[in-house]
């Protein structure tokens, strides 16, 4: 018997532990196998919404919001770098030096929503700024994306040259904070069962069977 979930993946573009719980949920979800069928649905996160338009170093970045010393930013890191190794993706650490502003990507990514082409999308960007080191807040390199997963590029290109569904992305936004979500990624499981963090595939496959049994 298969039962279907919905599952709201709350994240922002920028989060690298965001990719590493993408990936650790897919892998549960691949390994529950015909057990379960997910509905998956990106919604909206800016661990730094009023990042400047030319985007910040990323040491400086981290060292002002965290306090993290040198050590401790190779530290953290190098654990990212494993982490998404294992899960099959590749951060290279190399390409990726500044921190930017992500909300013309939310914008996109919730048309992509109606577009039924959000999932590709979102992986689309995360690949371009922890993979490739591209600007995410670039609109030539959103444009390519929206390019390569199917998309209009005439509509994106209209959306980003206007304030099209940044009206959705504030009030979504407000929503989850309104629910208590203050860091992500946060994986809520049909409005109810929250999962926190990038967690390891055998840690969602274990909550996911155990809703499932709740149910």
């Amino acid at each position: 018997m298969t039962t279907s979930i919905k599952i709201d993946f709350v994240s922002d573009v920028s989060c690298p532990w965001c990719v590493i719980g993408l990936r650790g949920l897919q892998q549960a979800l691949a390994n529950l196998g015909p057990e379960v069928q997910a509905d998956i649905h990106f919604q909206p996160f800016e661990l730094n919404p009023a990042m400047v338009a030319e985007g910040q170093d990323m040491g400086e970045h981290i060292a002002e919001k965290y306090g993290s010393s040198p050590e401790q930013m190779a530290q953290s890191r190098e654990m990212i770098r494993a982490r998404g190794a294992e899960l099959g993706f590749t951060f290279d650490m190399q390409q990726r030096g500044r921190i930017y502003n992500t909300f013309d990507a939310h914008r996109l990514l919730h048309w992509a929503g109606l577009e039924g082409r959000q999932q590709p999308l979102k992986e689309a960007l995360f690949k371009a700024y922890f993979t490739d080191g591209q600007d995410p807040s670039s609109h030539a390199v959103l444009l390519r994306l929206v390019k390569e997963v199917g998309l209009d590029v005439v509509a994106g290109a209209q959306i980003l040259a206007t304030d099209a569904y940044g009206a959705d992305v504030r009030e979504l936004e407000q929503f989850y904070q309104g629910q208590g979500i203050s860091s992500v990624p946060a994986i809520i499981i049909n409005d109810r069962h929250l999962i926190s963090g990038g967690q390891a595939p055998e840690v969602f496959e274990q909550a996911l069977r155990q809703i499932i049994a709740s149910n």
